[in-house]
Formats: C-alpha cells, structure tokens, sequence
C-alpha cells in the first residue's frame, strides 16, 4: 500500500516545477495553503455527505478525493506519507484515550 502513496508523493512532488497552466496541482500549490485547506474542507465535507448516504462506491470515491488532497497538502508541507505512516505505526496497539492524554496540546 505504501508503494501508491509513494508514487502519488513523487507526482505531487514533481508538480511543484510545473506550470499553474498544465496541471491541477500546481495550480493548487500555486494559489498556497489556503486553497489546499479548502479543498480538503469540501473534500471531508463530501465524504460526510457519501457516509451518510451509505452506499460505498460514493464513500471511497470520496475518501479517495480526500486523501489525495491531504497528500498535496503534506507535500506542499514537505512533508512524505512516510511520515503520517510512522505515526501511525507508533499509536498501533496504543489505547486512544492513552495517546489523547500523552499529546502535548
């Protein structure tokens, strides 16, 4: 599964050298961290929506669409899905009410 996230990541990644004009995500990148908020909102905002109607066709179109925009967002960021897989990794087996009380907010 990582394979996809890496290969998205280098996509994402190499986006940031092309032109506003040629492709979806550079004209995200282009328009800054507002943007790629905003679109993650509507993004979770229609997988809200999808969950509710409960037919899963519509629900993992949708949570496609919104990890595909949190990717953008952790590459513009700077960030890899390597990162969030490792903090996943380091919750595994933790209980959550034992990983909230351990953040430091």
């Amino acid at each position: 599964m990582s394979d996809i996230l890496d290969r998205i990541a280098q996509t994402l990644e190499a986006r940031k050298q092309a032109s506003p004009e040629s492709s979806y995500v550079a004209r995200l990148y282009a328009k800054g961290t507002d943007a790629i908020l905003k679109k993650i909102g509507e993004e979770a905002t229609e997988t809200v929506m999808a969950a509710k109607d409960g037919q899963a066709e519509k629900i993992i179109y949708e949570i496609a669409d919104l990890w595909f925009h949190t990717l953008v967002l952790l590459a513009h960021k700077n960030l890899r899905p390597a990162d969030i897989l490792n903090e996943l990794a380091r919750r595994e087996g933790l209980s959550g009410l034992v990983e909230k009380a351990n953040r430091h907010e």
